[in-house]
């Protein structure tokens, strides 16, 4: 008798059932190994499987395995019986699916590339309350991309600093003015002083302009403090959220989600900690299929990337754009095919060194229904973010109208001081 059995979670025969959840990964098997044995060895990992063969297991068990059906190349399916799963947990879906396998011996490079949900699994999570449609109804809004702007410097500014860099933002015709990721309450720039009174400065600023305006205020805390904080923004007449999805984890983001569904809020998702396991292409997860989880739990945006500063690869950004807005997705390349049902698709924000000359390659490559965030190509503006914010809408215009970004800025004087300043450059 041997003492593993890894290979009995091999079938290249066995056909997966509508209610098994599939999982796509690239797997590089370590040296010694088969890609059978590396694979095997994930499947039982990520089920009901050990190193070695158990003195009793009852038949029932063999049932709750992993199952390998497809290997071709370094891409590999698994596919997982849905008992093995709580409905409605997705920390407890993501240690198992995501959990000990990417420290096995028998892997060199093991990656979670995408999922297949199945229905039961879906229709247990909330998914986003408001997504696209309610959004762009809120601001009223339904032919461009919508807006945002980090005041920069993102941290250091104190709450009177703040507001008025948001005044401007704000009269400049961008929609969000937007906490960044590491800005929450510190001593400078407390959070419940600053919210109020950023509250109270989009009601003003409504009432000058006739635009809706919203302000994402960052309420990733530990989960008590967050749900207080969201609480609050509620109570000052706030309709949106902010947090950081990965670093409050996935119960913080559920958590926040069950939380903001009795006081209407919606929810902006920053990205911040993914690259730590998405950047590498040969191990950890993609950002695919963290986009994924958002929009399960109930995100109503997702960062997705863009053209900017941060490595973020064409293809990428619109299969992940592909997956947060569509209704269906077919499968192709290593993409698994998903049946969205009844849970809406969510704003793509792209984001990340972005400025006025590059806004219409943005369009022209994400389409309109996306959340444009400038930041240093707003504050950066040679006259002050008033006129960043002008400069951004004006590069929109000429985008939805089809008109050179050159010939429209000779007719309006900030986009050209813009252009003048980054050109169409892209950051590094």
């Amino acid at each position: 008798m041997g003492i593993d059995w890894y290979l009995e979670f091999v079938d290249l025969n066995y056909r997966p059932s509508k209610n098994d959840l599939i999982c796509q990964f690239r797997i590089e098997p370590a040296r010694g190994f088969s890609m059978k044995e590396a694979a095997g060895r994930v499947a039982s990992e990520s089920s009901v499987g050990t190193w070695t063969t158990l003195y009793k297991l009852p038949p029932r068990i063999k049932k709750l395995k992993g199952i390998v059906f497809e290997i071709k190349g370094k891409w590999v399916k698994i596919a997982y019986p849905i008992e093995l799963f709580e409905l409605g947990n997705m920390p407890q879906i993501f240690s198992s699916i995501a959990g000990n396998i990417f420290g096995m011996k028998a892997v060199k490079g093991l990656r979670l590339e995408s999922i297949y949900w199945p229905i039961k699994i879906l229709k247990s999570f909330r998914g986003p309350q408001f997504g696209i449609d309610g959004i762009r109804k809120k601001f009223k809004i339904y032919n461009r991309p919508l807006t945002a702007t980090v005041p920069k410097p993102k941290l250091g500014m104190n709450t009177n600093e703040y507001v008025k860099a948001a005044e401007e933002i704000w009269k400049g015709g961008i929609d969000f003015v937007k906490n960044d990721e590491n800005m929450t309450s510190q001593n400078f720039v407390n959070f419940y002083k600053t919210t109020e009174k950023m509250l109270k400065l989009k009601s003003k600023i409504e009432k000058e302009t006739g635009e809706v305006k919203m302000y994402l205020a960052n309420v990733s805390a530990e989960t008590v403090e967050m749900t207080k904080r969201a609480k609050f923004v509620a109570d000052k007449g706030g309709e949106i959220v902010m947090v950081d999805g990965l670093t409050v984890g996935w119960a913080g983001l559920q958590t926040l989600r069950e939380f903001c569904q009795d006081f209407g809020l919606a929810i902006y998702m920053h990205r911040a900690f993914h690259s730590v396991f998405t950047r590498n292409p040969h191990h950890g997860v993609s950002m695919l299929v963290i986009a994924e989880v958002a929009r399960i739990i109930g995100a109503d945006t997702v960062h997705v990337g863009g053209m900017g500063k941060l490595v973020s690869p064409e293809n990428e950004v619109l299969m992940i754009k592909e997956e947060v807005e569509k209704k269906f997705i077919k499968g192709k390349s290593h993409i698994l095919a998903e049946d969205w049902k009844g849970i809406k698709p969510i704003f793509a924000v792209t984001s990340g060194g972005l400025h006025p000359g590059i806004i219409p390659r943005l369009i022209k490559l994400l389409g309109k229904d996306i959340i444009i965030q400038v930041g240093g190509g707003v504050m950066g503006h040679p006259k002050g973010p008033f006129y960043g914010g002008r400069a951004v809408r004006q590069s929109i215009d000429a985008a939805m109208k089809n008109i050179p970004l050159e010939k429209y800025a000779k007719k309006h004087v900030e986009l050209k001081m813009a252009l003048e300043k980054w050109g169409t450059i892209t950051p590094i």
